[in-house]
């Protein structure tokens, strides 16, 4: 299986979309009023190039060791769809005299089974976004479509991948670092629905190539080539052939609908944009730019590893989400105990997240919380158990630790007399276990047990098993 992906990515953290001035924060704009005569493409109108998306592109492209032209320019890709309000859509091209922004590049993953896969890109590209199409029953059953042309004209990069990828979980590693690069670069905001959508190219055992659209979720990808390559196996088991074709990606399905036959490339037509003059670039542009890149992913793991003592996998692990991150440094900040912090957040925090199927900036609590839990485990004031406990009504309520502790009780249990009580019930509920650990002191842990179990877990341990060893020894001496 072969698999190569076409990722685009929103500039959506512009001020304002590719070729005018309207603002690239269109999703919180009623539906199209977010236009004007250049995004619409009116007669006279004249597109002016946004240099913030030139730089931002040149950013990504040296995040991702690709080669930045030092001279490129804008195509028109003529094609007729309701979502193109010009019926062309500003591109580049690499051919016919043309060039993208950038050219060559790789990432670096780590499979699963921890095998290091290089995968290569042919070419970063700057275009136009088109507007939104919106199914009110969804994709492939709505009797009519909607269109949206706010987003239509925000700044895009598209990122081309080479067919090195081999399975569908490699593809979703590959998407995923992906969007890390691009929240540490702070070019896109990623967590935006439709902020990065995929094109994924698939063939099976030298078969046509099949194009799967309309993937806008980076998790999405993962579920759609695996339906695909099944799809495309079964064929072959019953001697069909595989056409070479474009499909839909129906996410409330889970399924691949055939779309249209897969274009050629001449089938766009493609020539040079006449409004926009070649872009050149000097070599010293680019240098400032190479030394303005902020600390990325790959870097950041490994100062994770060097300065906090954390495993490769684990601070692999939190860089994969700049908001995670940051999350775990503010929180080591608060609570310099890097590994302890790192274990609660991929254990308690990443379970709250993904059975709500949340982003970490929608947690209701913040690091000074987290911190402020670690803290009362630390003094004695709630047991382990008990925090993951509190964790899970922080993140429900939004309070403190403090106050959820207050609430519901849960304050450990340190007084003698109290514990005193409850082990002598729990002795005479348990006659043959105190025989038993009379013989065998290992013994006792169930008795203990029996009596963090009356409470929940919260008596402290230490005094627990004071005052049982204390009865037994005088149960010995009678």
């Amino acid at each position: 299986m072969k698999i190569g992906l076409e990722i685009h990515v929103q500039l959506n953290r512009l001020r304002s979309k590719l070729f005018c001035g309207c603002r690239a924060d269109y999703y919180t704009l009623s539906p199209n009023s977010n236009v004007c005569a250049v995004c619409l493409g009116l007669p006279g109108s004249l597109p002016v190039l946004n240099s913030g998306a030139v730089r931002q592109a040149i950013m990504v492209s040296l995040a991702l060791r690709a080669n930045p032209s030092t001279r490129f320019n804008f195509v028109r890709k003529n094609y007729f769809y309701p979502d193109m309000p010009k019926n062309f859509q500003i591109s580049q091209y690499d051919k016919a005299g043309g060039a993208p922004v950038s050219k060559g590049g790789e990432m670096e993953l780590t499979t699963d089974a921890q095998k290091p896969l290089r995968v290569k890109l042919t070419r970063i590209q700057i275009e136009e976004d088109p507007g939104r199409l919106f199914h009110p029953s969804g994709l492939g059953s709505s009797k009519y479509t909607l269109v949206d042309y706010n987003r239509a004209g925000v700044g895009l990069l598209e990122i081309v991948t080479q067919p090195d990828l081999s399975t569908p979980r490699e593809a979703r590693l590959l998407i995923t670092k992906l969007r890390s690069i691009l929240e540490h670069l702070g070019v896109c905001n990623t967590s935006l629905e439709g902020a990065m959508r995929v094109d994924a190219n698939i063939s099976t055992d030298g078969n046509n190539r099949v194009e799967i659209k309309n993937i806008s979720s980076y998790k999405d990808v993962e579920r759609a080539l695996e339906y695909e390559a099944v799809r495309q196996s079964q064929l072959i088991a019953l001697g069909k052939p595989i056409e070479r074709e474009t499909r839909h990606w129906l996410e409330e399905k889970g399924t691949t609908s055939s779309s249209r036959a897969k274009e050629e490339e001449q089938d766009y037509r493609y020539f040079p944009e006449p409004d926009i003059p070649a872009v050149e670039l000097t070599e010293d542009y680019i240098k400032d730019i190479q030394g303005s890149l902020p600390e990325l992913p790959d870097s950041r793991a490994s100062r994770f590893c060097r300065e906090y003592g954390l495993t490769p996998y684990d601070a692999g692990v939190l860089v994969l989400d700049k908001a995670l991150a940051d999350y775990f440094e503010e929180t080591v900040r608060l609570y310099p105990k890097p590994r302890i912090v790192s274990n609660w957040i991929q254990t308690e925090l990443l379970r709250q997240l993904n059975e709500k199927k949340q982003e970490i900036s929608e947690l209701r609590f913040g690091p000074k919380e987290l911190a402020e839990m670690l803290s009362m485990i630390d003094k004695g004031e709630i047991s382990g158990k008990t925090g993951k406990k509190v964790v899970m009504e922080m993140a429900l309520t939004g309070e403190g630790p403090k106050s959820v502790v207050e609430r519901l009780g849960l304050a450990r249990l340190g007084d003698e007399a109290a514990i005193r009580a409850l082990a002598q019930t729990v002795f005479k509920e348990n006659p043959n276990a105190v025989k038993d650990a009379l013989k065998n002191p290992e013994a006792v842990n169930f008795l203990v047990g029996q009596i963090m179990k009356k409470i929940s877990g919260r008596a402290d341990p230490e005094i627990t098993n004071r005052v049982v060893r204390g009865l037994l020894k005088a149960q010995t001496s009678s």
